[in-house]
């Protein structure tokens, strides 16, 4: 039996490693040191050639992703609730540990409101506010419970209109085996902000473990289970008298989650646009990389860039004031959901380029208008009334 044991125990290594990895509370964002900073580089929205298709899945598959190349970092800082909470009496009595209720958070990030039409209101210093239940719960998940933001200087708390309703981000156990799982949430902003502009969302998210394996990024190789998140979102927004309620596009998050790690190794982010799932961002988890930036090149065509008259009516032209000497360029506009109304190309642009009654069609709201030069990129909004 004693030479036989080496033997079995060989043979059962790898048999005991080609498993999903399950993932649970431990493996969300750790407060133990009080912050918990991770650094995200990303990616261009088309794969390199070697990347594989999104479309596999199944066990014990085998994801290379080494060829990414950022083209920008940023950091995911989350903090304690507490934290947030205590620099409001506003925050303390939504989410703070003894008035919070329902909307009792445990940690807080600075993050946008995840809305198409969120950088509309004049709001600084946003957070989102989330909840990890204790090791204790039955039932253990990682959600949502509200958002806070300061406006004129005074925060402002927005919650979800019930616990039902909030955004179940995770629920563990997490690995392979678990079955897929959705929740409907919905929240607005408060009265207080009725003045400045209102903004709402419905969401429904399922949540799809499809696959485990090895995955190989620039960061390193880990063992990952890969969670196929489905979002389905109707964003409503008013601001400056102009309203509009849109379904936005369905998102998909194919996102790799590894023992340790506290945030997706790599998430590849896509739409249906047209039909068709199209990437729209890719971000992995990484080390500092230095990256030339072409923030100033910018910087000078935004300043240069104007649009007139702002608002204008439907069927009129908009005239664009440009860089002196910007060469060729590109003039595009998207609706507040993303969709593409208009894209053309202009080979020798003046200072001042009329864009023609026509070229909006029969759009009405409000819409991002880019100018892509050879000595940057600018965007601005515009409303067609």
């Amino acid at each position: 039996m004693r030479r036989l044991l080496p033997f079995l125990l060989l043979l059962a290594g790898p048999a005991l490693a080609q498993t999903s990895p399950i993932i649970d509370r431990t493996d969300m964002p750790n407060l133990t040191t009080g912050v918990d900073s991770l650094r995200l580089s990303v990616a261009g929205p088309v794969l390199p050639a070697t990347a594989p298709p999104l479309s596999r899945r199944g066990a014990n598959q085998t994801w290379n992703y080494a060829a990414l190349t950022p083209t920008s970092q940023r950091v995911e800082t989350f903090l304690p609730a507490s934290t947030v909470t205590a620099t409001s009496a506003f925050y303390q009595l939504t989410f703070g540990t003894l008035f919070g209720g329902v909307n009792r958070a445990t940690v807080a990030s600075p993050q946008e409101l995840p809305l198409a039409a969120g950088g509309l209101l004049p709001i600084t210093d946003t957070y989102q506010f989330y909840n990890l239940t204790a090791a204790a719960a039955v039932q253990q998940d990682f959600r949502s419970v509200g958002f806070g933001a300061s406006l004129a200087g005074t925060a402002v708390p927005v919650t979800y209109v019930s616990q039902a309703q909030q955004d179940v981000i995770y629920r563990f156990p997490l690995s392979y085996a678990s079955p897929a799982d959705s929740s409907n949430s919905y929240f607005t902003t408060p009265a207080a902000t009725a003045t400045v502009g209102y903004l709402s969302q419905k969401r429904k998210r399922v949540n799809k473990p499809d696959a485990w394996g090895t995955l190989t990024t620039p960061f390193g190789t880990f063992q990952t289970v890969r969670v196929v998140t489905r979002l389905e979102d109707h964003d409503s927004v008013s601001v400056g008298g102009v309203s509009q309620g849109f379904d936005v596009p369905v998102t998909r998050e194919y996102k790799w989650l590894a023992k340790t790690q506290h945030v997706p190794l790599l998430t590849i982010t896509t739409r249906v646009l047209a039909g068709q799932e199209t990437i729209t961002g890719v971000e992995y988890r990484d080390i500092y990389r230095r990256i030339v930036r072409l923030a100033t090149r910018d910087a000078a065509t935004d300043a240069a860039l104007s649009a007139y008259p702002n608002p204008s009516a439907a069927g009129t032209p908009l005239t664009l004031t440009l860089p002196a000497g910007s060469g060729p360029l590109t003039v595009s506009a998207t609706d507040l959901v993303g969709r593409q109304l208009f894209r053309c190309h202009v080979a020798v642009p003046g200072k001042v380029l009329t864009l023609g009654p026509d070229t909006f069609g029969s759009f009405r709201g409000m819409a991002l208008l880019t100018v892509t030069t050879a000595r940057g990129t600018a965007t601005r909004r515009v409303v067609r009334e």
